[in-house]
């Protein structure tokens, strides 16, 4: 019994010991904070095993090296551009940027986000069609393919693209592959044994140090992105597998948003692309050279800015990309969202939005492939319906686009789900376009949706279960750290 009351006293001591020494000296987030100290009480020793997995901030480290933009002009650019937009010289392509130049100047500044123009853009929501014309474009590559994606499958669609990227690695053009250790789990080096005997390259992003598991849970690389002889730039929201052209019974259809650009702002995906692939590897860095930034064949309408963020910036540029946005609506606010898990700060901006008269809809998938992230959506879909929003319920599959539209004006499409691992824990990327045709075209898209969803009215959303109530009130106190 002595003994028992030893241990139990030494398992209390480590656990305040690991709240105070860990947790407090790494997070600046006290709601995070909080749910952790939930998770260290509840279960003593295993929920610091579960920290050290999930939770260790890497906001402090500085993982990619700038240095090199100004080979590329990127430093001047931006500079003149700032220093345009202050002094109100700015030639803007058209009404819609100069209505938007304030959240064009946080980008700027916060995120080095250059404002490109002259984009011509093609919508992408179904995979057969992205990919069919991702496999067209890449047999036409003459010079270069980098290709990047949180998730790559060992799996038809996954062979087919590696079987063609082998291809063009014969023929000369130079291929590099980039993806996540955690997303492409599973995955082999079997599995590019052909395309690296062709000289092609396979990097991975925070690989583990052993052979089966990943302790780094967090801090992926969600990004999704293919440059095609620096003329083409393909990013969004599908990845590579054979769910993602809905063959998958657990999923049915699958429905997202992907762009593929011309133009000007390829040179920013490229970049992002290269500070990627450098970070990942300790021998073959890619250089920035003419071949991956040539001149650019075509015009387009499009304006639009490149964002990034990750742990390690000291902004949430996308989460605040989407609150400019959503503070600046003044008739409607469209999104769609696998996941619902806003922080405070993005939960007020569309409350304000709702009782302000601001016509909000939210779409959200029908089933889970999260169920602690489901739960914890449908708690804060409870508030925004109390709030005055449309919430729609996508029935015919899954949903998994990440798009704001905001006063069919401007636009963002990207990786970055609408919940608080896209925007603390992840490497994400989003397109924020200053387009209203695209934007139309987009809302059209939405409004196909809606006609295969669900309306979720409020009554009904208060007729669930005590049972839904619990799983809710569980999550919702997670949602911090999921």
């Amino acid at each position: 019994m002595h003994i028992v009351a030893i241990l139990l006293g030494i398992i209390i001591f480590l656990n305040i010991a690991f709240a105070i020494i860990v947790i407090f000296r790494e997070r600046k987030d006290a709601t995070a904070s909080w749910a952790w100290l939930l998770v260290l009480f509840f279960i003593p020793l295993l929920g610091f095993l579960l920290y050290l997995l999930f939770g260790q901030n890497l906001s402090r480290y500085h993982l990619f090296q700038w240095e090199d933009r100004k080979k590329l002009g990127i430093e001047t650019l931006l500079n003149r551009q700032v220093e345009q937009i202050r002094n109100d010289t700015f030639e803007y392509q058209n009404d819609t940027e100069r209505a938007y130049k304030q959240l064009i100047y946080m980008h700027l500044i916060n995120n080095d986000a250059v404002l490109t123009k002259h984009n011509l853009i093609d919508i992408f929501t179904d995979g057969k069609d992205k990919f069919e014309q991702l496999m067209t474009d890449i047999e036409n590559a003459q010079d270069h393919i980098h290709l990047q994606y949180y998730i790559l499958h060992n799996d038809e669609l996954g062979k087919r693209l590696i079987e063609l990227l082998t291809k063009k690695a014969k023929q000369g053009v130079k291929v590099r592959v980039l993806y996540d250790d955690l997303g492409s789990r599973g995955l082999r080096k079997s599995f590019f044994a052909e395309l690296l005997a062709a000289e092609g390259e396979v990097e991975r992003f925070f690989p583990s140090k052993l052979r089966w598991i990943n302790l780094r849970l967090n801090y992926r690389n969600h990004r999704k992105l293919v440059i095609i002889d620096g003329q083409i730039g393909y990013v969004g929201g599908f990845n590579v597998g054979d769910e993602y052209l809905g063959l998958d019974p657990n999923f049915g259809y699958w429905r997202d948003t992907h762009l593929r650009i011309q133009g000007p702002a390829v040179f920013a995906i490229q970049t992002r692309f290269i500070l990627d692939w450098n970070q990942a590897t300790n021998k073959k860095k890619v250089p920035y050279i003419p071949n991956h930034f040539p001149n650019q064949r075509v015009t387009g309408n499009s304006s639009l800015q490149i964002v990034t963020s990750g742990p390690d910036s000291d902004w949430e540029q996308i989460k605040n990309g989407y609150i400019k946005m959503i503070s600046t609506a003044k008739k409607t606010i469209c999104i769609q969202t696998p996941y619902f898990i806003p922080d405070a700060s993005l939960l007020d901006a569309l409350k304000i939005a709702c009782l302000s008269g601001v016509d909000v809809k939210i779409m959200i998938p029908n089933k889970p492939d999260h169920p602690f992230v489901y739960w914890a959506t449908m708690s804060y879909i409870g508030e925004m319906l109390n709030s005055g929003a449309k919430v729609y319920i996508y029935d015919n599959g899954f949903i998994h686009a990440k798009t704001i539209i905001v006063d069919h004006e401007i636009s963002s499409v990207g990786t970055a789900n609408i919940d608080m691992r896209s925007f603390k824990l992840n490497f994400e990327v989003n397109a924020f376009v200053y387009d209203s045709s695209i934007a139309m075209e987009l809302y059209e898209h939405f409004l196909q949706d809606i006609e295969v969803s669900r309306e979720l009215t409020l009554g009904a959303y208060h007729h669930r279960s005590k049972t839904i109530r619990f799983k809710e009130s569980v999550s919702r106190l997670l949602s911090p750290i999921l």
